[in-house]
């Protein structure tokens, strides 16, 4: 999510983990979500890791401190074949550094109170709850208690200093140095992308045709047409004659794969073969055409290169075909019956009628969704301006999300998901997801100089409309949305829509 202009994107660095490892330096994936650390890091190399038993209440809370999605038992890291690789290589046009010095006093009461915390909640066998002697919890929670430290002293001097800079941030900083101790001044610097400043002078001057969105007496042809072919039959034709175009030949065949003569033959029982139909070989048509029932053919049939059975594709196959019966398709009357049988229509015309709107309807959405890519293209084109790279990499997560629901649906199986070249798809998508980016950034501008707005109750009925599509209680998904900043998200994306529309609205017909 892109954030909003005077928004503090990175208040998400108080739930974020600032602890380094020596582990991380060495590639292994860090234990929070977006932070990472360069190979200069300078931290300390000697944590000593918490014991299995040292289960400890911190400030009343039960701690677990195996990180969900982290397997501590040696098992693989394997996450549905998602490749967690941590912190975006960042556009340097983007980038800005901060470093932070915190003086020794401050960092010494942060560790009082912490230590404190631990002595009061530790659980260590051999003593009771709360009489830990200090030296034992400090050596015991050495890790725990350096990390509680970093989340209780940076967070917050993050936040007011990159406000100072002026800068609208995005995605999570990239630890490149820290040092803390007891004691000591705490030392960190950090680089950050923001969002950059740019220009939309003149986007009301950029245009792109705007097709008619009125439907044709052909297109509505088309559509009743096919309203009656899906309600055809397919019956057998008494008549002693010839099969032509338009025929259904009933047959039996036998295919032998030209220099495959050791592979099973191709075969069928009762195939239905449309003569000249459009999902129907050539080859296949031309024998057919002309045959009578129980009439013996042979037939050679060349498959494309591109041919939609991979088996097939450029193969050459032999076949030996009986024509067991001829069928034809047998098409509805247009009229009241044909009406009322396909659903709640009063006549043919009422019939008509809907099927105009429903013509309507779908071709304004087609001809509406490809101007406006059109559109969208043509402003990234004029407003040329460096994006940060962790907003396209956010975008191609979105796109993959995408993708691998529709493989799933598709009945992709999750293991088959983890022999993906995640790699090789992440690259293939940066093109798309950076122009997606672009136009998203583009729009927010134009949606502030129009100074156009969404309401509380677009909002609300957003969130109405997903929690039908769900069928999950609108209480529950409007709670949850708000805790992990869906409900900014959808009011990102209606903004967007609507001021893409505005766009739309104003092209000249």
């Amino acid at each position: 999510m892109l954030c909003a202009a005077g928004s503090h994107l990175w208040c998400a660095l108080a739930s974020c983990s600032w602890e380094t490892r020596q582990s991380e330096l060495n590639g292994a994936p860090a234990p929070w979500e977006g932070i990472t650390l360069s190979t200069n890091d300078t931290v300390e190399e000697n944590l000593q890791p918490a014991s299995a038993e040292a289960v400890h209440d911190h400030a009343g809370h039960d701690h677990d401190h195996d990180h969900e999605g982290h397997d501590h038992d040696g098992h693989d890291h394997d996450h549905e074949g998602h490749d967690h690789a941590h912190g975006p290589v960042l556009n340097p046009e983007c980038t800005r550094e901060l470093v932070l010095d915190i003086p020794a006093e401050e960092v010494t009461k942060a560790y009082k109170t912490v230590v404190g915390n631990y002595k009061r909640y530790a659980r260590i066998p051999g003593f009771r709850i709360g009489k830990v002697p200090e030296t034992v919890v400090r050596r015991k929670f050495a890790t725990e208690i350096r990390k509680d430290v970093i989340d209780n002293i940076l967070p917050e001097r993050f936040n007011k200093a990159v406000a100072d800079l002026g800068v609208r941030p995005v995605g999570q900083p990239q630890v490149t140095e820290l040092t803390v101790d007891d004691g000591q001044p705490l030392h960190v610097k950090a680089v950050f992308e923001f969002i950059p400043e740019f220009s939309v002078e003149g986007y009301k001057d950029v245009v792109v045709p705007k097709p008619s969105s009125e439907v044709t007496d052909e297109e509505f042809q088309q559509e009743m047409t096919e309203l009656r072919e899906s309600r055809g039959t397919i019956e057998p034709v008494e008549d002693d004659r010839t099969l032509v175009d338009g025929d259904w030949a009933e047959i039996t065949y036998k295919g032998i794969v030209a220099g495959e003569e050791e592979t099973d033959p191709l075969a069928g029982e009762n195939a239905m073969v449309e003569v000249g139909g459009k999902d129907t070989v050539e080859a296949f048509t031309m024998v057919l055409r002309g045959a009578k029932a129980g009439q013996e053919l042979k037939a050679e049939v060349i498959y494309p290169a591109d041919y939609s059975e991979p088996k097939l594709q450029g193969k050459t196959v032999a076949y030996e075909v009986t024509v067991k019966s001829i069928k034809k398709r047998v098409l509805p009357d247009l009229n009241d019956e044909f009406a009322k049988e396909l659903g709640s229509y009063e006549s043919l015309a009422d019939l008509e009628d809907k099927v105009r709107e429903h013509l309507a309807n779908r071709k304004k959405r087609s001809v509406e969704g490809e101007t406006k890519d059109q559109l969208a293209q043509a402003l990234v084109t004029k407003f040329d301006f460096p994006v940060p790279e962790s907003l396209v990499q956010e975008q191609i997560d979105v796109r993959l999300e995408r993708g691998l629901r529709a493989l799933a649906a598709q009945g992709m199986s999750a293991e088959q998901m983890r022999k993906l070249d995640f790699s090789r798809l992440r690259g293939a998508q940066h093109s798309g997801a950076l122009a997606e980016v672009k136009t998203q950034l583009i729009l927010d501008k134009i949606a502030a100089a129009e100074e156009i707005t969404i309401s509380e109750e677009d909002v609300e009925k957003e969130i109405h409309m997903a929690a039908l599509q769900s069928r999950e209680p609108v209480e529950v998904l409007h709670a949850r949305l708000a805790e992990n900043g869906g409900v900014a998200r959808i009011r990102e994306q209606l903004l967007r829509e609507k001021t893409a529309t505005t766009l739309y609205d104003r092209l000249p017909a």
